[in-house]
């Protein structure tokens, strides 16, 4: 153990510019990695805080409205109203539905709009009364709108899914670019652990040779540079992680948190499960360079 750590300590001595290099390299590489996990568990949040309030809301037809399924010049009739609400629970993808006269989306109105101008103009007859539909599963929307747009009585079905989901669209985007940028400079790291191994391996190859040849095993060769290139390895993954962290305190919950709560952010539970996953990748990155730069210094 003593030789392990000897030769390792001394292989980062003579290599000081290639290992900070591999140590800054891994920093950037494990942080970017790092960014992409958490805006993946980000993006799951926003979707599954938003999912929840997913509806899918029916328009029903009034004098003013215009639609296939409308009568001109006149509102949905009490029948009508009757069979959509029926068609509504019914189905098997609907949990609640309710309905929303017109005196009630006027109050609603009234409150979304009460320091503007057009509130003056208009008046619970100008509204549009509706049934707004929550659904089991908000994934599965598509059987309420299909079965309800073509009802008559129905002026427009509304999906909220449809209208957020530009926004997931543009975060998955976001989410995909960060996590495929991060994995070339993974790609990166390995490959510069991969030559700076290759190159103390070269610069001891005679000493390499006279231990194989005297019967020493692989791992006893080995091992000082696996050491070498984990310790490497780690430190960039510990400013990593400290990366991460100074994010979540100073970003997170320092400015956006207090800013923004109208959402649900990540939590340090979330940094924890990043922490385990950018040490685990740096592990794996240490070792497999190392052994494949290594193989051919193994044989007498």
């Amino acid at each position: 153990m003593r030789h392990t750590l000897t030769e390792a300590l001394s292989g980062l001595r003579r290599n000081v510019t290639m290992t900070i290099a591999v140590i800054v390299t891994m920093w950037v590489s494990l942080s970017l990695f790092g960014v992409g996990l958490l805006s993946a568990q980000q993006v799951d949040l926003i979707k599954g805080r938003w999912y929840d309030k997913v509806e899918v809301t029916v328009f029903l037809c009034t004098a003013a409205a215009q639609g296939p399924n409308c009568d001109p010049g006149n509102d949905a009739t009490e029948a009508q109203k009757a069979t959509i609400r029926q068609t509504l629970e019914s189905n098997p993808e609907v949990a609640t539905v309710v309905y929303e006269t017109k005196e009630e989306v006027f109050v609603q109105f009234q409150e979304a709009y009460k320091d503007s101008a057009i509130l003056g103009s208009m008046t619970a007859a100008d509204m549009q009364d509706n049934f707004r539909v929550k659904l089991k599963n908000p994934e599965e929307y598509q059987g309420v709108v299909s079965a309800a747009k073509g009802l008559p009585g129905v002026q427009k079905v509304q999906d909220l899914r449809g209208i957020l989901q530009p926004l997931f669209d543009w975060l998955n985007l976001a989410q995909l670019a960060t996590v495929g940028a991060s994995l070339l400079l993974l790609l990166a790291a390995a490959l510069q652990i991969g030559n700076t191994i290759r190159m103390a391996a070269f610069s001891r190859r005679r000493e390499l040779g006279i231990m194989r040849l005297v019967g020493a095993s692989n791992w006893f060769i080995i091992l000082p540079f696996l050491l070498e290139s984990l310790v490497a390895a780690l430190a960039g993954a510990a400013l990593a992680v400290a990366t991460l962290a100074g994010l979540q305190q100073f970003v997170i919950v320092g400015r956006a948190a207090p800013a923004i709560q109208t959402i649900r952010w990540i939590g340090w539970e979330n940094i924890g499960l990043t922490a385990l996953a950018v040490v685990a990748v740096a592990v794996v990155l240490s070792t497999i360079p190392t052994l494949i730069a290594t193989r051919r210094y193994l044989r007498v």
